[in-house]
């Protein structure tokens, strides 16, 4: 099987850490590199623009799997598009979510992801999936402690991990993802439910 990637060499480190099975093969593109008229079985683009997914090179025929949280598939407007996150640390976990609206779709796409040897989970075609919609409120919830003084960062980031038994606490999630990830997503999430309303000290910290 042939697959082309495009991702920084961040994002190809954790794939390679991810591994895949021994039948494929890959052909790896960076940023500005275009993946019209390249013969392959599926695409995976984790530099996809997900901010503005109008503005990104369009391609049938093939899954097309790309790194789009704070967009939809109806955003994207594709029936070969699936959305994963590919934030830093979850594009090698050993499970990933996929979203796709498309059935016929969405079988194919189950084909090329058993070849690839990877195990995977479809979620409704939300705004930040599943994982990253809570871990971003988590992190904005910590970030509210932080600014009413119930503790500093670091005791926060203890607590977290004594306390759910998670690899890191939500400052140190922050700081691995980029704030200004976890805004973007909240801003989007905000538009619909007042729930995702963001801390004054989570955007100050993402713009600087």
């Amino acid at each position: 099987m042939n697959i082309i990637i495009r991702a920084d060499e961040e994002q190809k480190s954790e794939l390679l850490q991810r591994g895949f099975n021994n039948n494929v093969n890959i052909q790896w593109l960076g940023s500005g590199e275009n993946i019209s008229g390249i013969n392959a079985d599926a695409v995976f683009d984790f530099l996809f623009d997900d901010d503005n997914p109008a503005a990104n090179e369009r391609i049938d025929g093939v899954p097309v799997f790309v790194h789009a949280v704070n967009c939809t598939c109806s955003d994207i407007g594709q029936s070969n598009y699936i959305r994963m996150n590919g934030w830093n640390n979850f594009i090698n976990r050993p499970l990933t979510e996929f979203a796709c609206v498309d059935r016929n779709s969405q079988n194919v796409a189950e084909k090329i992801l058993q070849n690839l040897g990877w195990k995977f989970v479809w979620v409704k075609d939300d705004y930040g999936l599943v994982a990253a919609r809570i871990l971003a409120m988590i992190i904005n919830e910590a970030y509210f402690a932080l600014e009413e003084n119930v503790s500093s960062k670091a005791q926060i980031d203890i607590a977290m991990k004594l306390g759910t038994n998670y690899p890191y606490g939500p400052f140190e999630w922050g700081e691995k993802i980029g704030l200004k990830h976890i805004t973007h997503l909240l801003q989007r999430l905000y538009q619909n439910d007042g729930r995702y309303s963001i801390s004054s000290l989570l955007i100050k910290e993402s713009s600087e």
